[in-house]
């Protein structure tokens, strides 16, 4: 095919060219107005110096045509697999292809759309861009997209140079009923109420036999599934109190109904993170000392801390005359403290204290109560533990781990771990820590713990000793009693740490470790499991805290119920983990032994099947900028027909392609129209006319 057109190349910009015509126009104006014979040709004359400097030739291109293009795409999404839609699928790329195959001049472009990653949906959208930016838009003739229509990017569909048909897949008659989460709190207080609001949504063509009623079942930590009914498209605020510390996993689940689309949208997850809203301490101290104002710094240094202090500044043998009446300004409520609201309080710090008859022997019995129904005490003795005057005189003798000898060790120590405390959450792993007894000692030059200068020896040890002092003696015991749990730390110079003598150590973290052991935290448990989610994956780690030498395989059960077993490996004392990747999101249950948990992976609520119901509106905007209709699948793989721009590009069993005619220049002849000298002689030959015109137009002089 050969195409041919005038071109130009001209010797001076276009604006000179023009400035020059227009002073050419004036003069052949002015020889007109002059009466110059001549004007014609000078004007002749004008213009072929023009054109001369404009330089026109006659271009000759060969052009070769080019097929149109046709981009198809296939939706392969979770939504786009539901209840036969892949079938559908399927069957209309087969038609489609072999109509287009039918279609001279044409090629095709297929596309498959799977889902979308993390959780992002189907991104017909970015696959349309992605599509065209490889493709001479000048070639495309039409874009056939083979979908339900679920687009979750349809906002990033550029400015089509053809139209977009959609072929939907689908039926009129699907309907569907899903489970949606309004609002959830991401933390919770333990103990306080927190609200969740749900709703459950019916869509499409919902029959009649289904009613508006439906079943929801929930269940916290995979407990037993406690089931409510109510309306469906109402909102439901559920309120739920978290019972433990960490993340708690609630699962919705509504009742299937035979008919629905699919069941995969019934069921919803949600995790909450426990959290306590402020450690409320009672902190009782015998006497005044070195290490009493460091407890008290380090207990009001954390906000989170409510902190009461009991403290006993006058004690009783002091006879100097000082009237009753004098030694308080007010009365302090030892009775609403140690009666009343002990158990507001979530754990109880014996400093020093030595029973010399200001609290009343009830409320010793009281605090040993207190503990057996789930509280926690500490116990930081001195030197009057072992005297007569020792806690251990006391009621509180029934609940504390270990006894005193009546021997004080005032000699210079250092702290160590026993073989079990490196084992024991409580002291496994703090750093520094110097080697057990009878091990290496550690590098000079290394981190260390300094020494503490005093120690009452314990005798009979009923729980788990964790850390050993002078001579090899107990110096911390943990101890569970009832319900509650009880410490026992055999030395009143921890505060040496605080101060830090010969290098410090751990004490804030240490006393931390205590308080949510006694808290029963389940990371701070001897036996434990839970799981660390890496954020944005569907990978975790699955920790194992045991005080055993070797642990069994966790079992793992699948959202489908499908069980499998998987190895642990010992990565610190105590501590047993496994890398985990899940093949589907889900819930699944952790299990060794008496040992469960519950973990939640992927989204909570799936994107692709947050709408289910087959739709063209997500795509509304984009077919009705480019000109192009729906066609529903199920009514049959439409034709293919040749439509012109700006005509209807979709009817009853057919739609539109727009053939574009499109071609490629192979070769380019550029022939001058004169040459240059062919230009300036014939010029020079009008301009020589008209001379000669006006010169015998001149009149002669009279003889």
């Amino acid at each position: 095919m050969t195409g041919l057109s005038l071109a130009f190349a001209p010797l001076l910009p276009w604006p000179v060219i023009a400035v020059l015509g227009a002073l050419a126009a004036l003069i052949l104006a002015l020889s007109l107005w002059r009466g110059l014979r001549g004007w014609a040709l000078r004007g002749l004359a004008a213009l072929v110096l023009i054109a001369a400097i404009a330089q026109p030739a006659l271009q000759r291109e060969d052009k070769s045509p080019l097929s149109d293009i046709v981009l198809m795409i296939a939706d392969q999404s979770a939504s786009n697999r539901l209840a036969g839609r892949d079938a559908q699928t399927g069957e209309a790329m087969a038609g489609l292809a072999a109509r287009l195959a039918a279609r001279p001049n044409t090629e095709v472009r297929q596309i498959t759309l799977p889902d979308g990653a993390g959780n992002t949906g189907t991104a017909l959208g970015a696959a349309i861009a992605e599509a065209l930016a490889a493709e001479p838009r000048a070639r495309v003739a039409g874009i056939l997209a083979v979908t339900d229509g679920l687009a979750h990017d349809a906002p990033l569909i550029p400015d089509l140079p053809a139209t977009l048909q959609l072929l939907q897949t689908g039926r009129a008659a699907d309907w569907d009923r899903r489970i949606v989460i309004e609002t959830a709190p991401t933390f919770g207080i333990i103990g306080e109420p927190v609200t969740i609001r749900l709703r459950i949504e019916d869509e499409g063509a919902v029959p009649r036999s289904v009613g508006t009623r439906a079943e929801l079942g929930v269940a916290i930590d995979g407990g037993e599934m406690r089931r409510y009914s109510f309306e469906a498209g109402q909102d439901l605020e559920l309120p739920l109190t978290l019972e433990h510390g960490g993340q708690n996993v609630v699962q919705f689940s509504v009742t299937p109904t035979e008919g629905e689309l699919t069941t995969l949208n019934n069921e919803a997850v949600v995790q909450i993170n426990g959290v306590r809203d402020r450690l409320r301490v009672l902190l009782v101290s015998g006497e005044p000392h070195a290490g009493e104002r460091t407890w008290r710094n380090l207990l009001k240094s954390d906000a989170g801390v409510d902190l009461v202090h009991f403290t006993i500044l006058r004690p009783p043998e002091k006879q100097d005359g000082t009237p009753v009446s004098e030694l308080s300004l007010i009365a302090f409520p030892t009775q609403e403290l140690f009666i009343d609201k002990i158990d507001e309080f979530d754990l109880i710090i014996f400093d020093r204290y030595a029973e010399r008859g200001i609290l009343p022997a009830s409320y010793f019995r009281n605090i040993r109560d207190y503990v057996e129904r789930g509280g926690a005490v500490l116990v930081s003795a001195g030197p009057e533990y072992a005297t007569v005057e020792s806690l251990w005189q006391t009621a509180l003798a029934d609940i504390l781990p270990a006894r005193p000898t009546g021997r004080v060790f005032s000699e210079p120590f250092l702290p160590r771990p026993t073989a079990l405390g490196l084992r024991h959450p409580v002291t496994a792993g703090l750093t520094g820590a110097p080697p057990v007894e009878g091990a290496a000692e550690t590098e000079a030059g290394a981190e260390h713990w300094g020494r503490w200068l005093r120690q009452i020896e314990l005798s009979n040890p009923e729980g788990e000793v964790v850390m050993q002092g002078a001579r090899g003696a107990p110096l911390l015991v943990l101890a569970r009693k009832g319900e509650g749990r009880v410490a026992l730390l055999a030395s009143d110079h921890a505060w040496l740490w605080d101060r830090g003598y010969e290098g410090g150590g751990p004490q804030l973290e240490l006393l931390r470790r205590i308080a949510h052991w006694e808290m029963k935290e389940p990371e701070l448990e001897e036996e434990a499991l839970y799981a660390e989610l890496e954020p944005g994956s569907m990978t975790l780690t699955l920790v194992r805290r045991s005080m055993e030498e070797a642990v069994p395989p966790v079992e793992i059960t699948h959202p489908d119920g499908t069980i499998e077993e998987l190895p642990l490996t010992e990565t610190a004392p105590g501590r047993f983990t496994a890398r985990y990747t899940a093949p589907a999101p889900g819930l699944y249950r952790l299990k060794d032994g008496d040992l469960t948990r519950v973990v939640a992976l992927g989204p909570a609520s799936p994107r692709e099947f947050e709408r289910t119901i087959a739709s063209a509106e997500p795509l509304g905007a984009a077919l009705v900028a480019s000109g192009g209709g729906v066609t529903r699948l199920e009514d049959g793989i439409p034709a293919i027909r040749d439509i012109r721009p700006g005509r209807p590009s979709a009817g009853r069993g057919w739609i539109g392609l727009t053939p574009r005619g499109a071609a490629a220049t192979t070769d380019i002849r550029i022939t001058p129209i004169l040459p240059a000298w062919a230009w300036l002689a014939l010029a020079a030959a009008l301009v020589l006319a008209a001379w000669l015109i006006e010169g015998r137009g001149r009149s002669r002089p009279a003889s």
